[in-house]
């Protein structure tokens, strides 16, 4: 069984224009997966990771995680789905400033209250692999972008979630930054079939999945596979953002590094 379900899911906005930002949208996620889900400006990427996360509920349709549908839960059960089976990883990090890097990272088995002895594991595992136990008696604002979204990525794995959201996860890096961020998420997915859905405009990064779903107009609009040569899927990708339409001038000439 898949382990997320999107079934005709529509939300729209009343206001003095009703705004429909997803309109009937249908696709499902296997367990371990690297999913990029692209499209214009306004197109509902961010609406549908609010919907994904349950921040926000659908008008129509359905999101269905394993069987269950969370939308049924009260919102105590939801807050508790939502820290247990969820990670978060998001461009402006939001990590909070008053804590170390490690407090930060422990932070969502602290809330579950886990064992001492589980979080020094996971910690030590998780610090080792994503190279951070050089800095994890700093505080955010000693890091540099990249330590910050890596201590970001060890915090939304830490409690070995369902599913990992990423919202634009290299929006405020540069691009070394960026590729390493990538690489991370790559190897977590392949590592340890950590199942990922990103939202992403940068097609290099959306290069390192293993599909991309491309949405306008809160609509499926079309899909691709990844094959053998990052490159090629590359090439692949911005034929299709040429299709879609928005500014996609700007990454023709790109190579990959």
């Amino acid at each position: 069984m898949p382990i997320l379900q999107i079934q005709e899911a529509t939300k729209v906005y009343e206001g003095k224009v009703t705004k429909r930002a997803l309109n009937q949208l249908s696709f499902e996620v296997e367990k371990g997966e690297f999913i990029a889900i692209m499209g214009p400006s306004g197109s509902g990427k961010t609406t549908l990771l609010n919907m994904v996360s349950m921040i926000d509920t659908l008008t129509s349709g359905e999101i269905i995680f394993n069987g269950m549908k969370p939308q049924k839960l009260n919102s105590e059960e939801l807050a508790f789905f939502r820290r247990r089976q969820l990670g978060f990883i998001f461009q402006d990090f939001n990590l909070l400033p008053t804590l170390t890097v490690e407090e930060n990272i422990i932070l969502p088995l602290t809330l579950d209250e886990q064992p001492i002895a589980v979080m020094e594991e996971r910690l030590h595992h998780l610090s080792e692999l994503l190279e951070l136990t050089s800095i994890l008696v700093k505080r955010p604002n000693e890091i540099s972008g990249g330590q910050a979204q890596r201590t970001a990525i060890a915090r939304a794995l830490i409690h070995k979630p369902m599913l990992v959201l990423a919202d634009e996860p290299t929006g405020n890096l540069d691009s070394n930054a960026s590729r390493e961020v990538l690489e991370l998420l790559g190897k977590m997915n392949q590592d340890n079939n950590t199942t990922i859905l990103m939202v992403t405009h940068d097609p290099i990064a959306a290069s390192y999945c293993d599909r991309v779903i491309f949405i306008k107009d809160g609509e499926f609009f079309n899909e691709i596979y990844k094959d053998d040569r990052r490159q090629t899927f590359f090439q692949r990708i911005l034929n299709v953002l040429s299709l879609l339409g928005g500014h996609v001038g700007d990454f023709s000439s790109i190579r990959l590094p």
